[in-house]
């Protein structure tokens, strides 16, 4: 089976691709596309006519199969960006038969790579297809047409000179609906400007957008956390959520769906915000809108994070902050790198229990 190739992949050497290398500058987690499965090859109407042999019989031969669409999961592709400026995506369509029995070339299949998380939807019945949550994972979605029958294959006892054959049937076709949720071990959540991107970059080689003002993080950024012993673990840092990210206030609520593929949730805390608001009210804040968008969300696994503490040197507000939340606080400055060490062992246990 002939396999055409559309993105970067590592695939066998006896099948092609075609490399898509160029810079992917946006982050697009939604998408909707046209696939289409090739149509089959027609079959042939030929009679064969050598010197010397009279009534040489039919000789056309059948078309060629038309190619399936596959979608695959790869883990070197992020996000939905290739899917921004094209839209159609179609298989090859079979070659006809031709004289002297000779059948169609098939036509070749369509793997279209996606990030692992997505899941894929058929936009006119709002049908989920599949989800595929994990790497490596390949589902056909619209099933290459049949192939036509040359006249050598209706050539019978009473009609030895058939002069019909069949026209290929056409190859499935669906509206497709993408949507990406990103897949990682601990997921960074908490109000604007608390110090995920900071910690992100102190934890792992993502370098995310930091500045001293709110909603420098526009769009999920995920990093691998690499400790001794070869143990790692994928952090993904989410823009923050503010009141009403739930119905669509901020930047968050585009955003929420992220979370739900995390294994656990990693609440950062910043104990003096610059607006003087109470660190307290905002993780409540927070909390609340993770429960309004889903209750499983609101329960998942999760550890407090108290940020900035170089500007806590006594430790006075860490722990007034664990009285009123009455739960357990794990003090960390993402500048100076304090405790960040700590943090890291602690999630990767974390991780490891799940």
């Amino acid at each position: 089976m002939a396999i055409l190739f559309l993105y970067v992949a590592e695939v066998p050497e006896s099948k092609s691709r075609v490399t898509n290398d160029g810079p992917r500058e946006m982050f697009v987690d939604e998408a909707q596309i046209w696939i289409k499965a090739g149509d089959g090859g027609d079959g042939c109407v030929s009679f064969r006519r050598e010197r010397y042999i009279p009534r040489g019989g039919p000789d056309g031969g059948d078309g060629g199969r038309g190619g399936d669409v596959y979608f695959k999961a790869v883990e070197n592709v992020d996000t939905l960006s290739d899917f921004a400026g094209k839209h159609h995506w179609q298989a090859q369509n079979g070659w006809p038969g031709q004289g002297a029995n000779k059948h169609g070339a098939n036509g070749r299949d369509l793997i279209i790579l996606i990030p692992p998380g997505t899941l894929i939807y058929d936009a006119d019945l709002d049908l989920l297809l599949k989800d595929f949550k994990k790497a490596g994972l390949t589902v056909r979605i619209c099933l290459g047409g049949k192939a036509g029958r040359g006249n050598k294959a209706f050539a019978t006892s009473i009609n030895q000179a058939p002069r019909h054959a069949e026209q290929g049937k056409k190859g499935q076709q669906r509206n497709i609906r993408l949507e990406l949720k990103l897949i990682a071990d601990v997921g960074l959540i908490g109000m604007p400007n608390a110090g995920k991107s900071t910690l992100i970059s102190r934890c792992s080689a993502a370098r995310p957008k930091i500045a001293d003002y709110p909603f420098t993080t526009t769009e999920p950024v995920l990093g691998i956390v690499e400790l001794s012993g070869f143990r790692r673990f994928v952090m993904a840092d989410i823009p923050g959520l503010i009141e009403g990210a739930h119905g669509g206030a901020g930047l968050g609520h585009d955003f929420l769906r992220h979370i739900e593929r995390t294994t656990i949730l990693a609440h950062i805390l910043d104990i003096m915000p610059i607006d003087g608001s109470d660190p307290a009210e905002n993780y409540k804040a927070v909390r609340t809108e993770l429960e309004q968008y889903s209750k499983a969300l609101a329960e998942k696994d999760e550890i407090i994070i108290a940020n900035k503490t170089d500007l806590d040197p006594g430790g006075k507000i860490v722990k007034d902050l664990g009285k009123k939340l009455n739960k357990t606080i794990h003090p960390i400055s993402a500048v100076t790198g304090t405790g960040v060490r700590q943090l890291s062992e602690f999630l990767w246990q974390k991780v490891k229990q799940q």
